[in-house]
């Protein structure tokens, strides 16, 4: 097989489609029976001159493909199995791979650099290939060595220091890497792709450096070299160049102040005049340095001496030379950036470093930014307005409402009679900008609102003839819509929408079923503001109205049912537009199921159920979230009702229990269970059986995504609340799997921040789950549970002792210590008597300014003393 590989891999990109099927299943075979000497021909096909290009290259690629994959557990599969094969046989492999650097082939070197650092990420952290960065170093530093040759030993050691972890690497060699990089860069160096090459393998080895940048001579060094060959001739090498610094703001930002005065010019002349490519990446400098600084900020909460020597505050001290620049950048705008999200081009950066500069410094950027947006607001030009109005909005988040509202107030006429300017990109600007003033400053309880009843009819006649105009400004319409309505979500009256609400809905609809776009954002915008209007409405005002679009969307979920469907884009198409009308009617549902217009749900229950059923029957493998949140909501409105559509469901919910692959799709499942127990209790028992054991399977499943885990712990709680007793043939199996979560948390490596949230919400479900267990024996077979009551004071106590845990598990840990005293009464007195810990948890608690927390512990307080004084 090993001699026919090179016709096999050419055969396998035959634009026959019959020799390419049967050269792929060879190569499947080849790699079956005997995976290392298929791993071993294809290293052999990529380092040998004489064969094919096309043959190399998929040798390559296949190669790369044998030991890397972007899902977690088929990249340990193939870890594995690269482990197991036999050192003689990695050792050719290998000397192939390093050898192949050397090829006059460009697209030879590149991918072997590339399987090079694959083989590395493997091994290296086993300490193994100890001799790869060694040998990679001698190939720069041999007297006649090819440029070729250079570049692609560069290009691997970027790849090696991107596939590993600094720790994997000793400082000597961290220091070696270094110096024939930096070598690399220099200017002396006359291949420009050796050059490049270089500045991308420093990119990749600067989070390796840290005691290098703690050397001041050392870092001064570096930077210099960077800075250097930031004016290199080739346009693509000073890009490179600037994402080192851009990566260095974000890395070494302690480090930077002696240098700032010349990466100012540097970044400022490459923004005024050097290619966009480049410009952009010097936009981007500045951008990090304020992620930076706002970072600093939020740690410290403000506290300047906490903060003092960490923040550098090197916006606030460049602002009267930054500012200019980043205005300037504004007036860079091309001439259909609003009809692709995916552009990104100098003026859009330049507004994104605005932004984030008016979070940086706060009220200081609005004078140095009022007199451009003055100057330029009224131009003939329309680049010229478009920037003024970009300006502002970009300033809307960070100054104070004080500053502020003065300025929007004095504004907003001026916005509003944008909106009929005659150019497209003004409009959708002006769109955005009253989005952003909507969404950070309207607060009608505020003493500085920005909208008020003077002002609010003629903000919705524009708001609603703009909806009509072209696709891209419609969008931003919708968002100011969205976020207008919003600002009055918490109000108890929010019946100064009421006027406006019907010929919203309307204006929503219509542009939901516009079609003079192709682009599905438009539509979704839509739907999510109906949303809102329906969130923020004032019932029973406008229950009439909600009635009516009740009605509607389920008449547009139907024609979706209707729709001929040809082709996965038809498919993908119905299943989007289904997934809003679900989201539509899930709202309407929690709105009415709250109000005295809960009839209004009651009557159309048995239609909507059977609208869902059939969304579901149009996928064939997966379950539908939206249609299965939306039934969530049906189930908490329609109460012990929901029973009869259970026998139809449940196949459904069984599915989405099953689909740990699509793990949202689960998790979501799992959710909907909690609403059903909580609606059916005990008539919910019948369908017990099948949703525990798909519960305790997505359990036991190490290919479930971690997330699920916690929420189906909170749902045993839920079906134990719901059928009490009943839940004693579960608890062999569920009590367990509870007791090992419980062990896991203690192993859960406390300096990673996902970690340690990932915990906190396991810790939470856990509790939940003995909650709800307890509760539902309470009152007949809380014996059963005795054996257990001492683990779970144990783990109540570690739980105590940590102060990782947030609120959410302080009070179900409390909960569950009155919990244990409610059910099982005086048996649990000498258990209380011996865990000391509990009085300084619950002294804990009624000292936390978290009402319900201070709540639980007084009953679990009330709980513990009756089982003493039993």
């Amino acid at each position: 097989m090993a001699m026919e590989i090179t016709q096999i891999l050419l055969a396998a990109q035959s634009p026959d489609a019959q020799i390419r099927t049967a050269a792929e299943e060879s190569l499947k075979q080849f790699q079956e029976q005997n995976l290392p000497h298929f791993l071993l021909a294809l290293s052999v096909e990529l380092s040998n001159e004489q064969k094919p290009p096309a043959s190399r290259r998929l040798a390559g690629i296949i190669l790369k493909n044998s030991l890397d994959a972007k899902d977690s557990i088929r990249k340990e599969e193939l870890t594995q199995r690269w482990v197991s094969v036999d050192p003689a046989i990695k050792f050719q492999i290998k000397e192939s791979l390093l050898r192949t650097l050397g090829s006059p082939v460009a697209e030879a070197r590149h991918t072997s650099s590339q399987v090079t650092a694959k083989v590395a990420s493997i091994e290296i952290p086993r300490r193994e290939w100890q001799e790869l960065i060694a040998k990679l170093l001698t190939y720069m530093t041999q007297q006649d060595a090819a440029s070729s040759l250079k570049q692609a030993t560069l290009e691997a050691l970027g790849y090696v220091c991107e596939e590993i972890s600094p720790q994997d690497l000793q400082q000597d060699q961290v220091n070696a890497v270094l110096t024939a990089v930096v070598q690399g860069m220099n200017q002396k160096e006359h291949s420009s792709e050796v050059r490049l090459a270089a500045v991308k393998a420093l990119y990749n080895a600067l989070d390796f450096a840290q005691t290098n940048f703690e050397n001041e001579l050392e870092r001064a060094f570096i930077i210099k070299v960077v800075c250097e060959t930031a004016v290199s001739k080739e346009s693509e090498i000073r890009q490179a160049a600037f994402e080192c610094l851009v990566s260095i703001a974000s890395t070494y930002y302690e480090i930077l102040e002696p240098f700032m005065p010349s990466l100012f010019n540097l970044t400022s002349n490459a923004v005024r005049g050097d290619e966009e490519p480049v410009a952009l990446q010097a936009i981007e400098f500045w951008s990090t340095v304020c992620d930076e600084e706002i970072a600093i900020q939020e740690e410290y909460g403000g506290a300047d001496e906490g903060s003092s020597s960490l923040h550098h505050r090197f916006i606030e001290k460049a602002l009267p030379s930054l500012v200019p620049m980043l205005l300037e950048s504004l007036l860079k705008q091309e001439e259909d950036q609003d009809q692709d999200d995916s552009m990104w081009n100098l003026s859009m950066a330049g507004g994104t470093c605005l932004g984030l500069v008016a979070r940086t410094v706060g009220d200081a950027v609005v004078p140095l930014v009022m007199p451009f947006v003055q100057e330029n607001i009224m131009k003939a030009d329309w680049h010229n307005r478009e920037a003024a109005t970009f300006a502002f909005g970009s300033i809307l988040e960070g100054p104070s409402v004080e500053k502020l509202a003065p300025l929007v107030h004095s504004g907003l006429d001026f916005l509003l009679n944008a909106m009929k300017d005659q150019n497209s990109h003004v409009k959708d600007t002006t769109a955005w900008t009253l989005g952003r003033i909507f969404e950070l400053l309207h607060a009608p309880t505020s003493a500085y609102p920005v909208i008020t009843n003077e002002n609010l009819p003629r903000i919705m006649a524009v708001l609603l003839e703009s909806i009509r105009d072209v696709p891209n400004v419609a969008e931003k319409v919708c968002g100011a819509i969205y976020f207008l309505a919003q600002g009055y979500e918490d109000e108890p009256s929010s019946s100064v929408l009421t006027p406006y609400l019907g010929d919203t809905i309307s204006a929503l609809l219509s542009t939901a079923d516009r079609t003079d776009t192709t682009n599905s954002r438009l539509r979704a915008s839509a739907y999510e503001t109906l949303n809102e209007m329906v969130r923020c409405s004032n019932l029973p005002e406008t229950s009439n109205m909600i009635a009516q679009l009740l009605h509607e969307i389920m008449k547009r979920l139907n024609q979706t049912l209707e729709l001929q469907i040809i082709s996965s884009e038809d498919r993908e198409k119905q299943s989007d537009l289904q997934a809003l009308l679900c989201g539509v009617l899930q709202v309407i549902i929690q709105k009415l199921s709250n109000s005295d217009s809960k009839a209004l749900i009651l009557q159309s229950a048995d239609q909507m159920m059977l609208l869902f059923l059939r969304v579901f029957a149009c996928r064939s493998s997966s379950v539908h979230e939206e249609a299965m949140l939306a039934i969530g909501a049906l189930a908490y409105a329609t109460g012990s009702d929901f029973a009869k559509y259970m026998p139809e469901f449940y196949r459904y919910l069984e599915m989405g229990l099953q689909n740990f692959e699509e793990y949202q799709v689960c998790s979501i499942s799992v959710g909907v269970v909690g609403d059903i127990c909580r609606a059916l209790d005990e008539k919910v028992l019948p369908f017990c059986d099948g949703i525990m054991s798909a519960l305790l399977k997505d359990l036991s499943n190490a290919m479930l995504h971690r997330s699920v885990k916690p929420p189906i712990f909170s749902c045993f709680g839920d079906i134990a609340l719901a059928i009490g007793e009943n839940f004693e043939k579960y608890v062999p199996y569920a009590i367990p799997m509870l007791q090992g979560a419980a062990e896991l948390c203690s192993h859960l490596d406390a300096s990673d921040e996902d970690m340690l949230d990932y915990g906190n919400q396991l810790r939470r479900g856990i509790f939940e789950a003995y909650s709800g267990i307890l509760q539902g024996f309470k009152n007949t077979k809380a014996e059963l549970l005795m054996p257990y009551a001492g683990n779970l004071l144990k783990f109540t106590e570690a739980v105590f002792r940590d102060k990782n845990r947030d609120e959410g598990v302080t009070r179900a840990a409390v909960a569950v210590m009155g919990d244990l005293a409610d059910a099982l009464g005086p048996t649990t007195k000498a258990l209380f008597k011996e865990s000391h810990f509990y009085s300084d948890f619950l002294e804990e608690s009624f000292q936390s300014d978290d009402d319900q927390l201070r709540e639980t512990a007084t009953w679990a307080q009330g709980m513990i003393r009756r089982v003493f004084l039993s």
